[in-house]
């Protein structure tokens, strides 16, 4: 009541969207393992998803062959959805994520089906993660991982500083020259 009202002159000028707004949710298709995960957790039941197997020839001599699913069809009918986001936090994977595309209005109900090629289009508008608080704690498995490595550096200093001495990995002088 205290200020002016402002009017946002869309569509000439594109309105700015708060970083977690949701707009439509895109498909990042190398990811999907085709689970079915998204599908059977959706309360509208709006994805639809088709595949087959394959067959995986053996990766060495004398194994076995494997299969794996193939995405053949992955939808999402967007009059159905009522944009909740459980398929987005389900998915195993990161296959699914919300994309701030807000403009996919179409003029016949039936067109609000998008085949994966439209969600795969719609993943490059997805916005980066937010970067990490520089005050939290490093992860365990971060922490652990730098441990080790910083082990596996310091082993390796000192058999350089030890094979730069003229002796071996145990710390014996080398065949031919005098010990101390």
């Amino acid at each position: 009541m205290t200020r002016r009202t402002v009017t946002q002159q869309y569509p000439e000028t594109p309105p700015e969207l708060v970083p977690r707004s949701r707009g439509v949710i895109a498909l990042f298709e190398e990811n999907c393992t085709v689970c079915m995960l998204c599908a059977r957790e959706c309360p509208d039941w709006c994805i639809y998803i088709d595949s087959h197997k394959e067959t995986v020839p053996a990766a060495a001599p004398g194994g076995r062959e494997r299969s794996r699913n193939v995405l053949d069809r992955f939808a999402i009918d967007f009059s159905l959805c009522m944009y909740c986001g459980i398929c987005v936090e389900v998915c195993p994977f990161d296959a699914l994520f919300w994309s701030p595309e807000f403009e996919y209005a179409e003029e016949d109900i039936r067109d609000l089906v998008h085949e994966r090629d439209r969600l795969r289009e719609w993943m490059w508008t997805v916005p980066a993660p937010p970067a990490l608080d520089p005050r939290a704690e490093e992860p365990k498995e971060v922490a652990a991982a730098r441990r080790t490595a910083d082990r596996l550096a310091a082993a390796e200093a000192a058999q350089a500083a030890q094979a730069a001495q003229g002796r071996d990995a145990a710390g014996r002088p080398r065949d031919g020259e005098a010990g101390a």
